[in-house]
């Protein structure tokens, strides 16, 4: 991992209204580097990710980015189509549901393919080429580049939705809770083709979710939040196995009793 930061996140809040999402959150990551965010439902965890990915803007903080061209700028002080070049190229976003992050009524190579036609490809061949290659990345079968994702299973939808971000080569992940509403053995498979790929393309990434074995796997950094802060933060499995916070140890615990 490079020791230039990334993403620096210094006194990030969102409220509603008088009802505080998150505050006072504040972290480095590296290029590389995976971030796990956990904590239940109300935690603050999403707030925190719509916030990092422009899809609200916060109370207060800042959230600071390294371009391609080694320069940190505010992402919330660039204009809006600047913005959502960052949103096209330099970062991808994994919904739960990846309904949320496919067009449905477009086949799988499409959903693939649009996203080089938005940062510029016009070559159909070279663009059902690259479509292909990354379908087979996330091991679904060329002969399937043409079906359409209502005829695929969840977690294939989801290997879809993966491969849609990935073609134009983001340097930053954000993902959503990647694994829920999957039956047991699709998430393993899922988890293992993510940490796969994150590993084999040096993505950094930060995965929002309620399930420690998903952290376990995928994450370098754990961040517990509860009630809107973050009340531990360290190596991953230093916080799994010596949780130091009542709560994380509340989380823990309630996993191992399962």
């Amino acid at each position: 991992m490079s020791s230039e930061v990334l993403l620096k996140v210094s006194g990030l809040e969102h409220r509603y209204g008088k009802h505080v999402g998150c505050t006072d959150v504040s972290f480095d990551l590296y290029p590389g580097e995976v971030l796990g965010i956990v904590g239940e439902s109300g935690a603050g965890k999403s707030t925190l990710l719509k916030c990092l990915a422009t899809q609200i803007e916060p109370t207060a903080g800042t959230v600071e980015y390294r371009g391609r061209d080694g320069v940190m700028r505010d992402i919330f002080a660039l204009s809006e189509a600047e913005r959502r070049l960052l949103l096209r190229t330099d970062w991808g976003l994994v919904h739960q549901n990846p309904r949320d992050g496919l067009r449905m009524g477009v086949s799988a190579g499409g959903n693939v393919g649009e996203c080089l036609m938005a940062v510029g490809e016009r070559h159909y061949g070279q663009i059902r080429e690259q479509a292909g290659h990354w379908l087979q990345q996330v091991e679904i079968d060329l002969d399937r580049i043409d079906h359409m994702p209502e005829t695929f299973s969840g977690g294939m939808q989801q290997r879809v939705q993966i491969a849609r971000n990935l073609v134009t080569r983001p340097r930053l992940m954000f993902m959503d809770e990647p694994t829920g509403g999957l039956d047991v053995s699709v998430q393993a498979r899922l988890l293992d083709l993510l940490r796969r790929l994150v590993g084999e393309l040096g993505l950094s990434a930060i995965v929002v979710t309620h399930d420690l074995g998903v952290v376990r796997l995928l994450a370098h950094r754990l961040m517990v939040m509860q009630a809107g802060r973050v009340v531990e933060h360290g190596l991953t499995d230093q916080v799994l196995d010596d949780p130091q916070h009542p709560y994380s140890q509340l989380l823990v615990s309630s996993i191992l009793r399962v």
